[in-house]
């Protein structure tokens, strides 16, 4: 049997052949509008990798339930009670909840978070930790900050990442099933049940939880995917 090979899995492939951190020639970029392209280009081929492989489970997960027999099969509910526990959902006969969880993030609302979260790939928490989305650790063996927040009373590091592909996919993990972005899941599946794309500013709206700046750090979403006009790269691959 064949295996086939998406676009998306070589362009992964190439990029992380060559890169697991941002490149040392992205720096090097002085100007602003070829640095932006440069960020689009490293990112944009992990982004569609990492929705290709939540899709491919996606249609594992609706295969399952949509068939009987494969339901009293023990190694498929072994399966289910698997991605349940990842997903943290706490019911592995729920099909809905597994549908609203496991779900594309939107290309253009992952490289709008990125840049904003990563300072466009420059920021320390990239360079040293390939953090680009400012997930915390608490295990004190991530990389310390030079600076706390003053009014969050916790100790806490930045997650060191193996790559920044490995940092991508914690991100979507994080926004696929953390209690926080009930909204981000419930607005999209509602897309779904339409027919409708999920974009990346709908999705934005739903993001204030993301930050502290709260609503304000939504309509930067907005405002960076519409000024880079990122939003037609949510409508690249026609499945899904």
């Amino acid at each position: 049997m064949k295996m086939q090979i998406s676009k998306w899995n070589i362009l992964f492939l190439l990029v992380s052949f060559l890169n697991a951190s941002f490149p040392s020639y992205y720096y090097k970029i002085k100007n602003v509008k070829k640095q932006k392209e440069a960020f689009v280009n490293i990112l944009l081929p992990l982004i569609n990798k990492e929705n290709e492989n939540i899709i491919n489970l996606r249609e594992k997960i609706i295969k399952i339930f949509n068939d009987p027999n494969l339901l009293l099969n023990f190694q498929e509910m072994a399966f289910l009670k698997r991605v349940a526990k990842k997903y943290k959902i706490k019911n592995s006969f729920n099909k809905i909840e597994f549908l609203k969880k496991i779900d594309e993030i939107p290309p253009s609302l992952a490289l709008a978070q990125a840049a904003i979260e990563s300072a466009w790939g420059k920021s320390r928490f990239t360079r040293e930790a390939n953090n680009l989305f400012g997930h915390w650790d608490y295990s004190n063996r991530g990389l310390q900050p030079k600076s706390k927040y003053e009014n969050i009373d916790i100790n806490y590091s930045i997650k060191i990442f193996p790559s920044i592909e490995s940092s991508l996919s914690a991100y979507m993990l994080n926004l696929n099933r953390n209690p926080a972005y009930q909204d981000f899941r419930n607005l999209r599946y509602q897309y779904r049940m339409k027919k409708m794309k999920f974009t990346g500013i709908a999705a934005a709206a739903t993001l204030q939880n993301y930050s502290q700046l709260g609503a304000e750090y939504s309509n930067r979403l907005i405002r960076l995917i519409k000024y880079n006009h990122w939003e037609k790269l949510d409508f690249l691959n026609k499945k899904w």
